[in-house]
């Protein structure tokens, strides 16, 4: 029997942390390990169309499963993961990046291909090291491994092409891998002091991020013991939202009115597990206490009063024998009723489904929301697709929201259903595609089929960089190079052997959403001519905004454009009306 190479050591090692599949696409120097990857037959190479597409497929699972990695051969391959790297960088998730390289005696001389993966993947990882000798691999590997697992990050590891083929070395060190839970809460002081500040507040608001996901039970338990409502994040909407009768929504750009009013009517503001990088939405003139599990964020948005390191859950669990329980709902009633005349103005435009190839993308994601699973796994596009997701996709049972939330990359959704596909093959994976994001990365349709993964591609098809589109227009600026003549993306899915819907008319959208909903053993791409010009705004626009928008609609009636003026009109009326 030969000897193990190298490339076979690192796949047991994969293997034994857990890690399922490598995304990749093969060559040169990367096939010792692809080779290695098949010999070893418990793992899957999933030959993705562009790398891109593999990172963020691998930073899905990751993030769904706690662990996962992606490849990229020689130059180009690992130069094309950096986005989807920054991706699982800035989503915080564990995942081994195999960085593959020209061979060591080659480093230094410009060989063809040649980069320096140390310097490429610095600012997106949290171990970034080159192996150059087999004796290397043992420790150099788990030390990866383990960072990656212990600090949610990206940990990256360059592999020679001519040291992967080289004798494994057994250096007798250990080979595990730890998945721990440690409990981080405050000290007994500052628990005490924590109960002082929400005993002696009057109208209390809690506002939860990501951090808070597995405290779920404990909010809604300090919430209803106080009568206070619960605000969220985009990213901790559907985790919050769960069995949770004070939720108000979200304040930010894609929030709530109902969020941000409650928060600059309280007296207190508890920060649970959030780094919510909106500023502008939190009060500065309010008692506010944060409270994460990193020490390094606190203070970091707004004015805090007094910071904590703690887990939300155990540090909860800890405060609530100390919290004295409350009979007075009104602070409570009146922010519910508002949230209650929020979700219903948010019906207004479901309740108007739109006209042909102007079919309303709020009618369609709140059709969606009606007729998808309870354990739907949602992926969503940066831009457009994100606002309606957040407005109109809502927790039913154990539904997963995933998106591009921080990093807010173009192109995410598509890629990142591959791994969630994968990761839960029973589960109905539903993408929400803007037409520029589908359009980036469009290949991996290809992938997709390949692998027959019975995902749902719903392409928002608004024929524009929709997001971009309204920036411009409320900066008062005339929206340049936004339009895009798009491609019959029915068409080309059918090409790649995909079964695919247009749907021009809004009467057409529940039936074909029950059809595709139906169909299980294979993927399902529907494109919707959705309304160019459907107004996504969040609910509290300043004047400035509301000036920018005038000259904007000024500067179309000067270009003679009277058309797009009155469809804007028409479009928009009742929204701007509520404002």
């Amino acid at each position: 029997m030969r000897m193990k190479n190298v490339a076979h050591q690192i796949v047991d090692l994969l293997k034994n942390a857990g890690i399922k599949r490598i995304y990749a696409v093969t060559g040169d120097s990367l096939n010792f390990f692809n080779e290695a990857v098949h010999a070893d037959g418990t793992m899957q190479w999933i030959h993705v169309r562009h790398e891109e597409a593999g990172a963020f497929a691998a930073t899905a699972e990751a993030d769904l499963h706690g662990i996962a990695c992606c490849a990229g051969s020689s130059g180009p391959g690992h130069v094309h993961l950096i986005n989807g790297v920054y991706e699982a960088h800035k989503t915080r998730v564990p995942m081994l990046v195999i960085a593959s390289t020209c061979a060591t005696y080659e480093f230094g001389t410009d060989y063809f291909q040649e980069t320096n993966p140390i310097k490429l993947f610095d600012d997106c990882s949290c171990y970034n090291q080159m192996i150059t000798r087999p004796e290397q691999v043992q420790r150099m590997v788990q030390n990866a491994l383990q960072q990656a697992i212990s600090k949610r990050d990206v940990a990256v590891i360059g592999l020679p092409g001519d040291v992967s083929e080289m004798e494994a070395v057994d250096m007798n060190t250990s080979s595990k891998v730890f998945f721990t839970e440690p409990q981080v809460r405050p000290s007994d002081m500052e628990i005490g002091r924590l109960a002082q500040y929400i005993n002696q507040a009057e109208k209390v608001t809690l506002f939860c991020g990501v951090g808070a996901r597995k405290a779920q039970r404990q909010i809604v338990e300090l919430s209803q013991k106080i009568h206070a409502p619960v605000g969220y994040s985009f990213k901790a909407k559907l985790d919050i939202q769960r069995d949770n009768p004070n939720e108000i929504g979200m304040t930010g750009l894609l929030g709530m009115a109902s969020a941000f009013q409650s928060m600059h009517q309280s007296d207190l503001i508890l920060l649970l597990g959030t780094d919510f990088p909106y500023k502008d939405f939190i009060p500065t003139n309010k008692t506010i206490i944060q409270i994460d599990i990193e020490g390094e964020k606190l203070g970091r948005r707004s004015i805090v009063d007094y910071g904590l390191v703690g887990d939300i859950e155990h540090t909860l669990k800890a405060v609530l024998p100390f919290v004295e329980a409350r009979a007075d709902t009104e602070f409570l009633d009146k922010q519910l009723e508002s949230y209650a005349k929020v979700k219903e103005d948010l019906m207004t435009y479901v309740d108007d489904r739109g006209s042909e190839c102007a079919i309303q993308p709020e009618f369609v994601a709140h059709a969606i929301d009606q007729k998808a699973s309870d354990d739907a796994v949602f992926l969503l596009d940066t831009g457009m697709c994100c606002v309606w997701g957040a407005r109109y996709i809502n927790q039913r049972k154990d539904r997963i929201m995933l998106g591009s939330f921080n990093h807010g990359s173009m192109a995410n959704a598509m890629p990142m259903a591959i791994g969630a596909a994968l990761t839960h093959p029973k589960r109905q994976i539903i993408a929400f595609c803007g037409d520029g994001g589908l359009s980036m990365l469009l290949g991996d349709l290809a992938t997709i089929k390949q692998y027959n993964l019975p995902i749902k591609i719903v392409v928002f098809n608004n024929r524009s960089l929709g997001m971009v589109k309204l920036e411009m227009q409320v900066a008062g600026l005339k929206d340049q190079e936004t339009n895009m003549v798009n491609p019959d993306f029915a068409l080309i899915a059918q090409a790649m052997g995909i079964r695919a819907f247009t749907v021009t008319q809004p009467e057409d959208v529940d039936r074909v959403l029950n059809e595709a909903l139906n169909i299980t053993d294979e993927p399902v791409l529907l494109d919707i001519y959705t309304n160019p010009n459907a107004l996504a705004m969040p609910p509290k626009i300043s004047f400035s905004q509301m000036k920018g928008m005038t000259e904007s609609m000024a500067k179309l009636m000067l270009s003679g454009n009277f058309e797009e003026v009155w469809d804007t009109i028409k479009s928009n009326y009742k929204h701007l009306k509520s404002l």
